[in-house]
């Protein structure tokens, strides 16, 4: 199926790949349906792009590749809830936001898909030792350039 984005142009995704939401995502509950876009071969980044908003899309990234000791403590409902017994056959991916010259990610509140089903759900854990803007990499600094003219 052909998808309508804002920052790629018409994209190729496979029906059978894309992730299905039930409840939404925080703040965007009629958006249902996403793909998941690889930025780059060997990029960590991804961007979760909704299937009909074409500029809804939410840079993702496994949390355990930045943040190696992060746990989810996911309750045995919610995995239910997308048909999963254990941990085993889940992705878990967070959201990435740009905050100054920090790359934040919303620990608080991941998003858990189930690989075989594609279902899906995002989270809100209650363990406070996890922010929903938890510092990622400082990013390199864009000094402005000023020009002169004589």
């Amino acid at each position: 199926m052909i998808i309508e984005t804002s920052r790629f142009g018409s994209i190729e995704a496979d029906e059978r790949r894309l992730i299905r939401f039930e409840k939404g995502i925080l703040g965007f509950p009629g958006n249902h349906e996403y793909a998941l876009i690889q930025t780059g071969e060997k990029s960590v980044f991804y961007w979760l792009q909704a299937v009909d908003r074409k500029e809804l899309a939410f840079v993702v990234c496994d949390p355990r590749v930045l943040v190696p000791n992060y746990q989810a403590a996911i309750r045995a409902e919610e995995m239910a809830s997308i048909g999963l017994a254990d941990l085993s056959g889940a992705q878990v991916l967070i959201i990435c936001n740009k905050v100054d010259d920090t790359l934040t990610g919303n620990l608080q509140g991941p998003l858990v898909v189930n690989v075989q089903s594609r279902a899906a759900v995002q989270l809100v854990l209650s363990d406070r030792k996890y922010s929903t803007r938890h510092p990622l990499l400082t990013l390199p600094r864009r000094d402005a350039v000023v020009s002169k003219t004589a």
